[in-house]
């Protein structure tokens, strides 16, 4: 096993590009390629951060000097990126949405699985101290039993139909790009979600440019949570309880502290919020295929198939659908 960890980066969009300078950021972590479908675009990255060029994904990923690769294209183009990188024998971390939806997704856990290779969503809020803090806080007891969640997540966007925001080609909507974020986190805070509620507004594209879902979770919890292109929201978090609440602060997805009111009082814990987000994920990847681990145990597959679900059961009930979703779509 090498000294550092050396990632191969699939795409070379901007998720792409905030990845390569989180690499920056994680002093065993190594760029040793990025690939393109052109080998143009992939050395114009490659003069910026560093490694090898390839021009097409399937050279990238039969590197020998690559460990992981980190998929970081288009929605649509998820499943099959993951599944060629893993045919070729490489761990992935896979950006979110981590599919379309969960057809899409049960026969990549399977192959990583089967193959025992590592595996993850791409969720970092899943491994920020912010949210550990969290954790420990509710563990305490200090807010007595927890029974309600509130979180969003909101920004306006004026990108134009064709944008990948919008297009359902692309997978567009609210949904998958940020709606995730609330879903996710209120699912490791409150447990497995049992059913849900969902109203959205849809654009004229067709997809979802606000939607707001409410949460049962498994134990009774219940959970509010909402995503936006049409609103910036606050992108606040709250978990409440029987004793009192727990709030973290600014966006959580960025939070730097976390503050605890009760009737005693509030106070405000301090919690490090690594560069930009993405080295949380990358220092937890690094860890779980050192270890030799086919699944991270703060993202499991198990719960990665629960929440492309739990949108899949969404997007039913706003009336939005990808080609994915046709009875006849292929895995």
């Amino acid at each position: 096993m090498t000294a550092s960890v050396r990632w191969g980066i699939l795409g070379t969009g901007r998720i792409a590009r905030d990845f390569a300078n989180a690499l920056k950021d994680v002093p065993d972590a190594v760029l040793a390629g990025v690939g393109s479908r052109s080998l143009d675009s992939a050395r114009s990255f490659t003069d910026e951060f560093g490694g090898a060029a390839y021009g097409s994904y399937e050279a990238l990923v039969a590197a020998g000097d690559i460990d992981l690769v980190y998929v970081g294209t288009p929605h649509p183009a998820h499943a099959g990126n993951v599944r060629l990188a893993l045919e070729a024998g490489k761990g992935v971390l896979c950006e979110k949405p981590f599919t379309l939806n969960r057809r899409e997704a049960e026969p990549l856990v399977a192959l990583a699985r089967d193959k025992k290779l590592f595996l993850m969503e791409a969720m970092w809020t899943r491994f920020m101290p912010a949210l550990a803090e969290v954790r420990r806080i509710v563990a305490s007891g200090e807010i007595g039993a927890v029974s309600q969640l509130s979180a969003d997540f909101g920004f306006t966007s004026d990108a134009g139909p064709e944008h990948r925001l919008f297009d359902p080609a692309l997978g567009g909507g609210a949904l998958l790009d940020i709606g995730i974020y609330p879903l996710s986190i209120a699912a490791a805070l409150l447990g497995p979600v049992e059913s849900v509620l969902a109203q959205a507004a849809i654009g004229p594209t067709g997809v979802d440019e606000q939607t707001t879902f409410l949460l049962r979770h498994r134990g009774g919890g219940l959970s509010t949570c909402a995503c936006s292109l049409r609103a910036r929201t606050p992108g606040e978090l709250t978990l409440s309880g029987a004793l009192g609440h727990v709030r973290m602060n600014g966006m959580f997805h960025r939070a730097r502290n976390v503050t605890v009111t009760t009737a005693a009082g509030a106070r405000t814990v301090e919690t490090p919020y690594l560069g930009n987000g993405y080295v949380h994920e990358v220092i937890e990847a690094q860890r779980c295929w050192r270890e030799g681990l086919v699944e991270s145990p703060g993202m499991p597959h198990d719960e990665t198939l629960a929440l492309m679900g739990v949108m899949d059961a969404i997007r039913r009930q706003v009336g939005v659908q990808y080609a994915a979703d046709a009875a006849d779509a292929v895995a």
